[in-house]
């Protein structure tokens, strides 16, 4: 008997719907996401599609700005699987995620399955049996507004990203490309770096003393002097170093303070004036996508995509409501949930007299959404879910959302603060006036929530208070030591992936929701950011990329035509306008230059490719200008004809003139001349290159296409000490062993991925570079009678041995491997940040790594790639109109090869 068939787009999530609505009674099936989406490369585009352009871009801008959709290769078994689904079913309900991408993927169900029975759309925010049953009963038609504003949003991202990652790709090298958001959030970093570079430092001292008092003992700091104000961080310019303008404050050295100290010794304190008040602190409103992302961020360490990672693991088995939303409404239900579960736990005085209620800040934010909360009707502990959070990212994590969400329906806690002013008089008759500061919590209200779990909760709040002594305005209180205390100003702190996210949030720029997938992008699959601890450090091609947008398509990276951007889209979502009008606005310009005009040949041919590339670190004492120039793989710092490699850890702000000029003797002193080499006579040299020292054998003369030989020291080599007879040793290899039985030579050879020995087209690894001088012709065969490794698996030893893992047991090691230091389980590699020494790893840190790592391993395999298939023969193609919208669009069943590239010319497209 037909029955009706939902989709869903994963199977985890068709697994726990499933569960609610009876297998027996529907049919519940996966897309995995989205089954069709624009060509990646011209050879997906139907054949029918003639215009060069339209087969580039995969988008037929003169034709109302209509997309060309193909079906990937790895969704054909999925189309036909849901095709004979399709023929037995009853009616069709779509149950995608409510939002705009979760509306195009059931938009594009639609269009390619083309149901002839009733079609639903279900429409929910937690996937609970109540929930579900609801959007059954409750089901409505799909929403074409939100269709139309995912297009447009579609589209644009491909024309930005194809069209000026095209120039980027010609102007600045393989591997950049142009994204609507992620250049944005590119230039954010590279100008909080511009600032970093331009920080003059500077420094001040104070004050700071131990008083007493009614058997107590409190800090407190020198705030005046003779009634000024003491000089602080903020009183100074940052580009110069001196105080700004105007600044009536008291600036003292370090000689200063110490004699002011001397000049306060033996003198009386006594309290000037007491200050207290009691203030409310309100809690904050529950998570929404970003929020989420910042907190996690800032308690659990876990990056944006390790986050919504672990949050779409949760959802989909039913644990908390939908976690891409901007919305901070929460349901009835949950909201008499959560007051229910206050009263139970800690009593009405912990409860407001009527439920709060909050309004996003976020601009646009989809109301009709909900808040991130656990889902049903009950407040489930972690405790309530032992069973069912799987590992401890999701126990983290889904904590983080219980205290947030039941702290949201709390009582205001009441903080009384207290101020204390201390005078003085030194023997020199001046006044010095010390602050002190205590905080004492009256009632922890919605406190109180954050501290569950902890094993003395009210011994956690203390912690959060500092008591000062009850005293009144004369009182006096002893001075038992004072010290001087120097400070430095700081440069502005670099963004991390959660300052960054709030930033862009502040600012009106892109989605919450695209936030993780944006970092991911800036982060691991370009090279524009590196991290140094959880800081984000742009590398030079950033910069060279920056300057590119910046001077030759300065609106498409600016702050705010990026965010009048948004709000145009977010309008069209809402009816308020037409993604038609507005693209061709964007495109072909309204009085106004457009993205066409500024991709053409003859706009790009005026751009300075040695310009854009070239980034101004200052000048020399002698007026010499020192410039970064960036390359496909790395930067040089140059000075006229002087030229060295920039090391890639190190990062921009630290590049100042005097690293350079240390760079330049160290590297463009030209190379240092070992002697000659006994058999040739030629000179063997020693010099540093862009991927670290090597030995040359001979000098490369100008106009010769012949390449004198060149080797690499070995690991621990250090090329200042290098000896001749080093060097004469590594030039020599590859060096023979023997010869096989057969004839056949037997050499050891150094390559991309360590030491080996061949023999014909047989190789087995060694375990060290210097067994290359010493493995013999014996030891080489016994190698190559046993069984071939794994390619890499004993080059190097472990760099260190961390032990266990703490949730599967493997051992957790840290190994040099060919792209640098990793950390590996045995399943999963993760690489140790640039900046971090491998030697410093610690087995929590590896742990959090591998996470991350796990974090963005595509689906199906922990960290595997997916297996790459071959070109197959374009199947038949048909042609079908949109039935819900005016515009008419093509759509292919093309066949996708793995090795399917962007027609000449193209650059990969960058996420938005």
């Amino acid at each position: 008997m037909p029955k009706p068939l939902v989709i869903v787009e994963s199977k985890a999530k068709a697994d726990t719907i499933a569960g609610f609505l009876g297998r027996d009674r529907y049919t519940v099936m996966a897309s995995v996401g989205h089954i069709r989406d624009l060509p990646t490369g011209a050879r997906q585009v139907p054949k029918n599609v003639t215009d060069p352009d339209v087969r580039r871009l995969g988008i037929d801008v003169h034709n109302h700005f209509t997309p060309v959709y193909v079906i990937p290769d790895a969704k054909k078994q999925v189309v036909a699987s849901l095709r004979a689904a399709l023929k037995d079913a009853s009616e069709l309900y779509l149950a995608t995620d409510e939002d705009r991408e979760g509306e195009a993927i059931s938009w594009h169900l639609l269009e390619v399955l083309k149901p002839r029975i009733p079609v639903k759309r279900m429409a929910f925010h937690e996937i609970t049996g109540d929930a579900i049953t609801a959007a059954v009963d409750n089901w409505r038609n799909l929403d074409m507004k939100l269709v139309e504003a995912q297009e447009g949003r579609r589209v644009l991202d491909r024309l930005v990203g194809y069209e000026v990652s095209n120039v980027a790709f010609r102007r600045i090298g393989p591997g950049t490309s142009a994204g609507r958001v992620q250049s944005v959030a590119t230039r954010l970093v590279v100008d909080r770096e511009r600032a970093r570079m331009a920080f003059r430092a500077a420094t001040y001292w104070d004050l700071e003393g131990t008083f007493g008092a009614e058997g107590a003992e409190f800090p407190a700091g020198l705030a005046l002097l003779d009634g000024r104000r003491l000089a602080s961080g903020r009183d100074f310019d940052p580009t110069t170093g001196r105080l700004v303008d105007g600044a009536d404050v008291a600036l003292l050295d370090e000689a200063a303070a110490a004699s002011l100290a001397d000049r306060l010794e033996g003198q009386p304190f006594r309290v000037a004036s007491v200050d207290a008040r009691t203030v409310t602190e309100r809690p904050r409103p529950p998570f929404i996508t970003s929020t989420l992302q910042q907190e996690a961020a800032r308690q659990l360490g876990f990056s944006a995509a390790r986050t919504m990672h672990v949050a779409q693991g949760l959802y989909e088995r039913g644990l908390i409501t939908y976690m891409r939303t901007d919305s901070t409404t929460l349901a009835d239900q949950a909201v008499r949930a959560v007051r229910e579960h206050v009263r139970r736990l800690y009593g009405d005085e912990y409860l407001p007299a009527a439920p709060r209620v909050y309004s996003s800040r976020v601009k646009n934010a989809q109301e009709a959404h909900e808040a991130i909360r656990p889902a049903g009707d009950r407040m489930r502990t972690v405790d309530d879910l032992r069973g069912e959070l799987r590992g401890s990212d999701e126990r983290r994590l889904y904590e983080l959302v219980w205290k947030r969400t039941v702290a949201c329906q709390m009582a205001d806690a009441r903080i009384r603060r207290v101020t204390l002013r201390l005078v003085a008089t030194t023997t020199a008759g001046e006044e010095a006036t010390f602050q002190a500061t205590g905080r004492t919590i009256e009632f922890p209200g919605y406190l109180r929530a954050y501290v569950e779990g902890a094993d003395d909760p009210d011994a956690e709040l203390e912690d959060r208070e500092a008591i000062l002594p009850p005293l009144e305005e004369g009182d006096p209180v002893s001075c038992g030591e004072l010290r001087a205390s120097g400070h430095s100003t700081q440069p502005p702190a670099r963004y991390t992936e959660a300052s960054l996210v709030k930033e862009l949030e502040d600012r009106g720029i892109g989605r919450p929701s695209t936030y993780a997938s944006v970092l991911d992008t800036i982060v691991n699959k370009r090279d524009y950011v590196w991290k140094k601890g959880n800081a984000l450090v742009p590398t030079w091609t950033a910069f060279a990329k920056v300057q590119l947008l910046e001077r030759y398509f300065g609106h498409l990276i600016d702050y705010e035509f990026t965010a009048t951007m948004e709000e145009a889209l977010d309008a069209i979502a809402r009816g308020e306008g037409e993604a038609e009008k507005w693209l061709h606005s964007f495109y072909f310009g309204n009085g106004q230059v457009g993205l066409k005009e500024l991709v053409a040949e003859e706009y790009v041919a005026t751009i300075d490719k040695a310009e854009v590339n070239a980034v101004r670190i200052g000048r020399d004492a002698q007026g010499r200008e020192l410039v970064v120039r960036v390359w496909p793989n790395g930067a040089n710092i140059e000075r006229g004809d002087e030229r060295a490699p920039v090391p890639a850890d190190l990062t921009p702000d630290e590049l100042t003139v005097e690293t350079a000029e240390e760079l330049l003797a160290r590297g463009a002193g030209g190379p240092r001349a070992l002697g000659e080499d006994p058999e040739t006579g030629l000179p063997v040299l020693v010099l540093t290159g862009r991927y670290g020292p090597f030995v040359q054998l001979g000098e490369l003369e100008d106009g010769s296409k012949d390449k004198p030989k060149r080797a690499s020291l070995f690991n621990g080599m250090d090329p200042d000490a290098l000896t001749l007879a080093d060097a004469v040793a590594l030039l020599s290899l590859p060096r023979v062993v023997g010869v096989a039985a057969d004839g056949t030579e037997i050499t050891a050879q150094n390559g991309r991925y360590g030491p080996y020995i061949k023999r014909g087209s047989e190789t087995r690894s060694l375990d060290s570079e210097p067994q290359l001088f010493t493995v013999t012709e014996a030891e080489a065969e016994a190698l190559f009678a046993q069984p071939k490794r794994r390619r890499g698996a004993r080059v190097k030893p472990p760099i260190a041995e961390l032990g266990p893992h703490p949730e599967s047991g493997a051992p957790v090691r840290v190994l040099d491997g060919r792209f640098g230091p990793y950390v590996t389980d045995g399943v999963l590699n993760a690489s140790v940040p640039r900046g971090v020494d491998p030697d410093t790893v610690t087995l929590g840190q590896a742990v959090e790594l591998l996470r991350e790592r796990a974090a963005r391993a595509p689906a199906g395999g922990r960290g595997r790639p997916a297996k790459r298939t071959a070109a197959k023969k374009p199947a038949r193609r048909t042609t079908a109109k949109r039935t819900t919208a005016k515009k008419s669009t093509t759509k292919s069943t093309t066949k996708k090869s793995a090795a399917t590239k962007a027609t000449k010319g193209s650059a990969p497209e960058a996420s938005p």
